[in-house]
């Protein structure tokens, strides 16, 4: 049996909200001993907004709109090392790559966000690109150099990376020492999770009751398979405000780690990367870090332990 798969499955699972065990998430307001995330400033804003109206450029196809992120004679490195300068070539770059991947759509998670002075900006994050490009699975990590021309801010340089994610369809045996009931507690916050098979064993899902510290419940529930197009072990997680999230899951030394990506009820985008490690067979450690709601950065969380729920003692037969 492959554990290091079947880590992956508990905390695809627990990724619903970002947060352990579908504990209800409360971004803006930190955990105890950590300070809340500084707002950002109007630099930070003017860049963040710029990179949404890339990934809306993008999903519209415009190569033209695209490459009018650039700088005149920005540059471009793509994932293959084929270096574009000038928005004349790389608007043609993306037209060949809009035209061999028709309806293709974008998600970015940026991690981090550096002024090296008032006009010199660079950007660390990752693209998920849907349906996946021929080849073999992975992520797209990126390094954005941002330079301000005229009060505006455009893209100097763009390097790109593809971290390759050899990851091969799993028996469905594996999941079976999923099935059963999880719990974990966290501020005052305990949630019960079962796993169940669901489509002849094509998916399991997650459903889970929290039980909250001032004693409301809420629920939510996911759904964790293989992806074809992608090419890799996917989760689609619902959560009781509305939300929703979905993450693609890489193997590590220790576990597994996850990309995600969604919004909340309300329409904020979310992102954060989900890691795990297992401890035994009956219990793990989550954490979720990277985290950013609404485009600000917020605290990482706190490290939980998971464990199975044992099942009742059976009834001990009374002496007579």
């Amino acid at each position: 049996m492959n554990h290091r798969f079947l880590t992956f499955i508990v905390v695809a699972m627990l990724g619903a909200t970002h947060s352990p065990a579908g504990f209800a998430q409360q971004p803006a307001i930190a955990p105890t001993g950590q300070k809340s995330a500084a707002p950002p400033t109007p630099s930070e804003a003017a860049i963040r907004a710029e990179s949404e109206a890339f990934v809306a450029a993008f999903n519209k196809a415009d190569a033209q709109a695209i490459a009018a992120f650039w700088t005149e004679e920005g540059e471009y490195i793509d994932a293959s090392d084929r270096q574009m300068v000038g928005r004349e070539a790389i608007e043609q770059d993306y037209s060949e790559f809009f035209a061999a991947n028709p309806n293709v759509k974008i998600q970015i998670a940026i991690d981090s966000l550096r002024f090296l002075s008032d006009s010199i900006a660079i950007e660390d994050g990752r693209a998920i690109v849907a349906p996946l490009p021929q080849g073999a699975p992975g992520v797209s990590k990126y390094t954005a150099v941002h330079t301000k021309v005229d009060g505006k801010w455009l893209m100097a340089s763009v390097r790109e990376t593809w971290i390759e994610t050899p990851i091969t369809r799993q028996s469905m045996a594996d999941f079976e020492w999923l099935i059963g009931a999880w719990v974990a507690e966290e501020h005052g916050n305990q949630s019960e999770s079962v796993y169940s098979w669901v489509a002849d064993k094509s998916f399991v899902q997650r459903t889970y009751t929290t039980t909250h510290a001032d004693g409301t419940k809420t629920s939510g529930v996911q759904l964790i398979g293989w992806n074809p197009v992608q090419g890799r072990v996917q989760s689609w997680s619902f959560s009781p405000d509305g939300g929703h999230a979905s993450g693609l899951w890489s193997p590590n030394e220790r576990g597994w780690t996850a990309e995600m990506i969604g919004m909340t009820g309300d329409g904020t985008p979310t992102t954060s990367l989900i890691r795990i490690a297992r401890l035994d067979d009956n219990a793990c450690v989550w954490q979720s870090i990277q985290r950013t709601l609404g485009g600000v950065a917020i605290p990482d969380t706190d490290e939980v332990v998971i464990k199975r729920q044992s099942p009742p003692a059976a009834s001990q037969p009374t002496e007579r």
